[in-house]
């Protein structure tokens, strides 16, 4: 029975709909034109109109804890700073019946092949100018059209590789391109994100759905990009902007879950043409750039001069034909706005064929005709730079908004009379609406749809599904993160079982244990890096816990030993009276910081575990008083940042980024306890030194054990800085620091000794011929010196 206009029945699905007042307010996406919910939405909204609030509660927070333990974020940009937001997860997927699908995935298509034809005209030929199908203004005072790239075809034969179309349908049911994606696009890797998420809080009814799976969309992409590779020397590599990029986790993401090199612009340099990556063992050459930065800061030598982001060169290498970039260099100029004017005309001219799935209508003003047009109909269109990439609805770059010219109509028209080829008139546009969840209800939205096309080794493939954007009102500008919109999951439905494709090879292929890739010199660095703050963090920790306890032992703050001690920790930038030295706050923050550039290497455990540490020290700055209670709290830091380093430590595989880490936690733990022994183990300490340095140094049950005679010089040197079995002794940190040594580039037996291992083992030496007795204050301060010129060598040799 037709419904539409009637009241909604009072029934738990009417009751989950009761964001709509009656079902005429309902849009196609949920309900057909019979009045009725369409039939791939059936089992999920009779799903969820079985469940309890409590129960749909606990699921949508299951979904939100995923989230939250993988990490995903974005980053949201304020008017006074940046911060990392959790990831806006609307709980509802977008559900599409497989033959609309497919006819989507046509159109789409369709329009992936124009783009790549316009694109290597705009590069080539430029008939499309010379004909009169694109005005050269449009091209000429275009900041995306790049002249260096003019001329320069693509090794591989294509411009496009990866794109996206953000899509919109209107109330008339009908599909319409909004925007198109060919720069960097982003979103792929959120959209995995969003399946895990989403299948987790609906997980009976997704599995028992033929939802169509994603892998297989990125493993035939993974596979296209390892065989555009020179030979299997070369290198795949994925180029960000680095960790203040607002889509950051999903460039990280997106490496770990293929495999490749996560690379910022420092990592690369170019020789002779040819694009190598700076690795710890060299140069390595790079084959396959996938690009997640815009064009025009991808080289500061022929593009943006002050791009800070991107490789001097690079531009060269690609004329040179060494590296393929995907996309091309210059593929944003087809994300302008005007483009969107002329798409139409130019299908028709080169194909013969209308566009299957139409754009948004847009009139370029610096035609005469069209800018009649626009200015006699601007009520009715928003009217911004022709040369803008950003959707109508996204951010502030909209001048005019239809509706609000008003009496403003003489100033409008003169200014689209002054400006008139660097703007364009749009349609306003109004989005079909997809159901969305309001305070447990089930209320309309408006949506945009973002889709995802890969070229393989058989042309392309859509990603089946994406993501939709949801509006936080019924407000269309709505739909922007940055303003509040949320993202959904897109579940592409069939009729038949789907395959379950995952990213790995068959299991009849034969049994191959790849080799450990190369590891940049930068990401060596910060895991090096990573692991001297981490080391720096605790021995803080211990030196605090220290003072406090012998604080809440005393009413005297003033004693030689509790003066000594606050002395010295002002020395390591600590205060020791704060509720949270922000000496160790510091040292946690640059912790953080360094895994913050290594994400796609960084356990996602170990990540978490990090953040955890942060989050405790800020709530321990609102609570902690000096003495027994500081005491206590720095044990709780103390434990949770040992469980960091535990978890780290034993569960990274032993390839050369966790040596890098382990080398550097072994070299700051060594530098730690020899300028402790030469503060506290000095003849002239205060009384109660030697116990301090020996609990600072963990090793208060071993000297009991080890020794049967008082704490005294000789005791506390033996034990922290000569004994071998001590795993806090500093002799035992060399012994490790060679370990790691010998399995680093550059310690072949076969090549001579290099500056590094001649300070290792100069070192080494001079530590090992003393005793007890000979290692004064002076050599504990000279070998302190000594192991930090260390840090220096190690630079020189992998970090340059």
């Amino acid at each position: 029975m037709n419904m539409q206009g009637e009241p909604l029945p009072d029934s738990p699905t009417g009751r989950l709909l009761s964001g709509y007042s009656r079902l005429d307010d309902v849009p196609d996406e949920l309900i057909g034109a019979d009045g009725r919910i369409r039939p791939v939405w059936h089992d999920l909204i009779q799903a969820i109109a079985a469940m309890s609030e409590e129960e749909l509660s606990a699921r949508m927070a299951r979904g939100d804890q995923y989230l939250r333990d993988a990490g995903v974020f974005y980053r949201h940009y304020g008017p006074q700073d940046t911060t990392e937001r959790d990831w806006p997860l609307s709980h509802m997927p977008l559900l599409i019946d497989e033959t609309e699908w497919n006819v989507i995935a046509d159109g789409l298509v369709q329009r992936a092949d124009l783009l790549e034809r316009i694109i290597a005209d705009l590069y080539g030929p430029n008939s499309l100018v010379a004909d009169g199908h694109l005005p050269a203004p449009l091209i000429a005072n275009n900041r995306e059209w790049l002249r260096p790239l003019v001329g320069v075809t693509p090794r591989s034969g294509h411009f496009l590789h990866f794109l996206a179309f953000d899509l919109g349908r209107g109330p008339d049911g009908n599909w319409w391109v909004l925007g198109d994606r060919t720069q960097a696009p982003s979103g792929a890797g959120f959209a995995l994100e969003n399946r895990i998420a989403t299948s987790r809080i609906f997980s009976d009814t997704y599995g028992r759905s033929n939802v169509e799976r994603l892998a297989g969309f990125f493993r035939d992409f993974r596979d296209r990009l390892l065989a555009l590779r020179e030979n299997e020397e070369g290198r795949v590599g994925i180029l960000t902007p680095g960790p203040l990029n607002d889509t950051y986790f999903e460039h990280a993401y997106i490496a770990r879950y293929l495999g490749f090199m996560l690379l910022e612009g420092e990592d690369l340099t170019v020789r002779n043409g040819r694009l190598m990556v700076r690795t710890i063992d060299g140069l390595s050459p790079v084959s396959v750039l996938w690009r997640r930065l815009d064009s025009a800061w991808a080289d500061p030598l022929e593009l943006n001069d002050n791009s800070r982001l991107g490789t001097p060169g690079m531009v060269g290498a690609v004329r040179n034909g060494s590296v393929t970039m995907i996309n091309a260099l210059g593929s944003g100029v087809l994300e302008t706005r005007a483009f969107l004017a002329f798409v139409p005309r130019i299908c028709e001219a080169m194909t013969g064929e209308s566009l299957k799935i139409p754009n948004i209508a847009t009139w370029w003003c610096g035609q005469p005709r069209e800018r009649e047009h626009v200015k006699a109909n601007a009520q009715k269109m928003t009217i911004g730079d022709a040369f803008a990439t950003r959707l109508p609805f996204d951010l502030d770059d909209i001048s005019v908004v239809g509706g609000t010219v008003g009496e403003h109509r003489n100033a409008v028209d003169n200014w689209i009379d002054t400006s008139a080829a660097h703007l364009v008139g749009q349609e306003v546009v109004t989005l079909s609406t997809a159901p969305a969840f309001v305070d447990g209800a089930l209320a309309p939205r408006p949506m945009s749809l973002r889709v995802f096309l890969a070229r393989t080794a058989d042309g392309w493939r859509v990603m089946p599904g994406g993501f939709a954007r949801i509006g936080r009102s019924g407000d269309t500008p709505e739909l922007a993160m940055q303003r509040g919109g949320s993202v959904a999951d897109v579940w592409v439905v069939r009729k038949s079982a789907v395959d379950r494709e995952t990213t790995l090879a068959p299991s009849a292929a034969p049994f191959v244990r790849n080799q450990p890739g190369v590891l940049p010199s930068r990401a060596a660095d910060n895991l090096y890096w990573l692991g001297r703050y981490v080391e720096r963090a605790e021995t803080m920790i211990r030196l605090t816990r220290a003072y406090h306890l012998r604080l809440a032992e005393t009413a005297w703050p003033d004693t030689p030993l509790l003066s000594d001690l606050a002395d010295y920790l002002k020395l390591l930038g600590i205060e020791p009276e704060d509720a949270i030295p922000e000496g160790i706050s510091a040292a946690i923050a640059s912790a953080s910081a360094s895994a913050g550039h290594v994400r796609d290497r960084f356990s996602l455990d170990g990540w978490l575990a990090l953040s955890d540490i942060e989050k405790t020290i800020r709530n321990m700055a609102r609570t902690a008083t000096p003495g027994d209670d500081m005491a206590r709290a720095m044990g709780v830091l103390l434990r949770k940042l040992s469980g960091f380093s535990g978890l780290v430590h034993e569960n990274m595989y032993r390839f050369n980024g966790w040596r890098f880490l382990s080398i550097g936690r072994s070299l700051e733990r060594a530098i730690a306890i020899t300028y402790v022994l030469a503060r506290f183990a000095d003849p002239d300490a205060p009384e109660g030194a030697l116990d301090l340095a020996v609990e600072v140094g963990d090793s208060a049950m071993s000297h009991r054990r080890r020794y049967a005679v008082a704490t005294n010089r000789e005791t506390v040197i033996d034990l922290l800085a000569l004994d071998p079995l001590n795993p806090r002794s500093v002799v035992h940190q060399f012994d490790k620091l060679q370990e790691h040594f010998g399995f680093l580039p550059g310690a072949e037996r076969h090549r001579p000794t290099t500056e590094l291992q001649r300070a290792m083992l100069k070192t080494h030496a001079a530590l090992s011929v003393h005793t007890a007795g000979s290692l004064d204050t002076a050599a504990l301060l000279n070998l302190g010196a000594e192991i930090g010129q260390l840090s220096e060598e190690i630079r020189k040799a992998y970090f340059r």
